[in-house]
């Protein structure tokens, strides 16, 4: 053999294992990639799991049930009254939002969103019915004694920055102020669902949350008046349209 081809020959292992080392390289960078992306798909797999569907399909033939489990009709009275009561803090997110675009209202933004918290109680103590609640559900979503005390206290500090309420006064005016009014006629539609409710099962709805929504209503009433008196709005007074 010649000195060329055996220098061809030493060579050629070289490069072969040149080429096999690439190889090996790639495929551990591959199986890295490759587990690197395994694992990935593992985290979003296991957040998915984490994470509750917001759908469950379980009120897909028109039924849905109560914290009790027991499961109703949707067009029960049960839940004509927490339709309404979820309609009512919605307004009053809708106020609440209108509230803070402008300075000059205070007090009022940050006493409705306490409200909101407490028609959420409210709810959950409608929707645990005594006829299929256990006591211990029943004692969980008791409504607090103090809520009907604390409105009353807001209406009363409010009353004090107001001028006295000597004739009717129809709601308009600003956003915000119109806003709440409207939140008001909601709470009054919320109370006469209540009594739908015991009267279709007496005793379902305590006397405490009839008191806290009958005075909720009065509150938003007094705490329009505020926002308007705030905003520099001069009342609207009713006047016998003119025949």
């Amino acid at each position: 053999v010649d000195g060329e081809e055996r220098n061809r020959r030493i060579q050629q292992p070289s490069r072969i294992m040149f080429t096999v080392a690439g190889l090996t390289a790639s495929a551990v960078r591959f199986v890295r990639h490759a587990k690197c992306g395994a694992r990935a798909l593992s985290q979003t797999a296991s957040t998915s799991r984490q994470q509750p569907r917001i759908y469950t399909k379980t009120g897909d033939k028109g039924t849905s049930a109560l914290f009790t489990g027991e499961r109703r009709a949707k067009n029960d009275a049960v839940f004509e009254a927490l339709g309404t009561l979820d309609e009512l803090t919605s307004t009053i997110g809708l106020a609440i939002a209108q509230c803070r675009l402008d300075a000059s209202i205070t007090l009022v933004p940050d006493q409705l969103t306490e409200v909101q918290m407490m028609i959420q109680d409210v709810a959950s103590h409608v929707a645990t019915p005594l006829s299929s609640a256990s006591t211990s559900a029943l004692e969980r979503t008791e409504l607090p004694l103090g809520y009907v005390v604390t409105v009353e206290q807001w209406i009363d500090t409010m009353t004090e920055q107001l001028p006295p309420l000597t004739q009717f006064i129809l709601p308009g005016g600003s956003v915000p102020s119109a806003t709440i009014h409207c939140a008001r006629t909601v709470c009054r539609r919320a109370e006469r669902r209540l009594v739908d409710v015991n009267e279709a099962s007496p005793d379902s709805v305590s006397p405490e949350a009839h008191k806290f929504v009958n005075r909720l209503s009065d509150y938003l009433f007094t705490a329009a008046r505020l926002v308007a008196e705030q905003m520099g709005e001069t009342p609207i007074i009713y006047q016998k349209p003119k025949q």
